[in-house]
């Protein structure tokens, strides 16, 4: 769901902010206004939940902690979110929407049937834009975790979250700020606090209110591992002698954490190639691997690290 709501402020939004985004709009974005165009109601629905500097509380629900799913478990679970955005009291909606216009709703949008009508965007955006990039975008979360647990293992809490999202940094003294927009602090002692990769670049927070859920918040962010893009800088030619061209261009693109399919779509090189090539580098310490879920992730080392370091430096 958070993919998916990160997908559809994405479209609302209607700009992106790098050429995948950009890419991914021009696909997508005709269908979208289509859509808003065929309904009276919709739009301004869309622009009071989302287009303002507050989310309408009932359409960012905070997710339930699983394991990495595969995709058809994704479906199921996204059914079950979208379930509870669909089921939210009218009153409720209607309450979250002015809170999040910060004055009274048009008469527009004075009705009973605002939660369906949220919950069938939101599936057609799953359906439409994000179910058939779902692998990919799983794999580059996936990714992210991975390079964010490293981080907090190396440098702390100061340096996993240190780009997480504008406005959030670590105060210590177990005090996160969020934002940099100016709230009374929340006491979160003894609750739930996820952190949420999307790869959109999107971020917003959100909790749960009701009495079954209530004492689980969760921060959704964009995550970093999203994949390069055409352009991109290569190896270091130094390096590139002294490891091979094809070779050092795997260890160059290993910054963030990624699969062998992502090195293959990004290198052009073949799977088995590139398979070899992560094997020399494992067995000579430079990468490291782990698996999440069903993938396995390659990464840098620290000895990878200081060796592309001291090339680009060269070169």
């Amino acid at each position: 769901m958070a993919e998916t709501l990160a997908a559809l402020k994405l479209l609302h939004r209607g700009v992106g902010g790098n050429p995948a985004e950009r890419r991914w709009l021009d696909v997508h974005l005709p269908a979208y206004r289509w859509q808003l165009a065929a309904d009276p109601v919709t739009a301004p629905l869309v622009r009071t939940a989302i287009g303002g500097s507050w989310n309408a509380t009932f359409v960012t629900p905070t997710p339930t902690p699983r394991s990495a799913p595969a995709a058809p478990v994704a479906e199921a679970e996204f059914a079950e979110e979208l379930a509870q955005v669909r089921g939210t009291p009218a009153r409720t909606a209607r309450e979250d929407l002015a809170e999040a216009r910060g004055g009274p709703l048009p008469d527009v949008l004075r009705r009973d049937d605002l939660p369906a009508r949220t919950a069938d965007l939101l599936e057609w955006t799953w359906t439409t834009a994000v179910l058939p990039s779902w692998p990919q975008r799983r794999r580059t979360v996936e990714a992210d975790i991975v390079a964010r647990t490293a981080q907090l293992g190396r440098g702390g809490w100061a340096a996993a979250l240190a780009d997480l999202r504008p406005g959030m940094r670590w105060l210590g003294g177990s005090r996160l700020q969020i934002t940099a927009h100016d709230h009374p602090p929340r006491q979160l002692a003894g609750a739930q606090l996820m952190f949420v990769p999307v790869t959109p670049r999107q971020s917003w927070v959100c909790w749960d209110t009701s009495a079954v859920r209530a004492g689980r918040y969760a921060v959704v962010y964009p995550c970093s591992g999203v994949l390069a893009e055409a352009g991109r800088a290569r190896a270091p030619e130094a390096l590139g002698r002294l490891l091979g061209p094809a070779r050092a261009d795997v260890l160059a693109l290993l910054g963030a954490p990624k699969t062998t399919t992502q090195l293959v779509a990004l290198t052009g090189q073949g799977l088995g190639s590139v398979g070899r090539h992560l094997k020399v580098l494992f067995d000579a310490r430079l990468v490291q691997r782990r698996r999440t879920g069903r993938s396995v992730l390659y990464f840098r080392t620290e000895a990878g690290e200081v060796l592309l370091r001291a090339q680009s430096e060269m070169g």
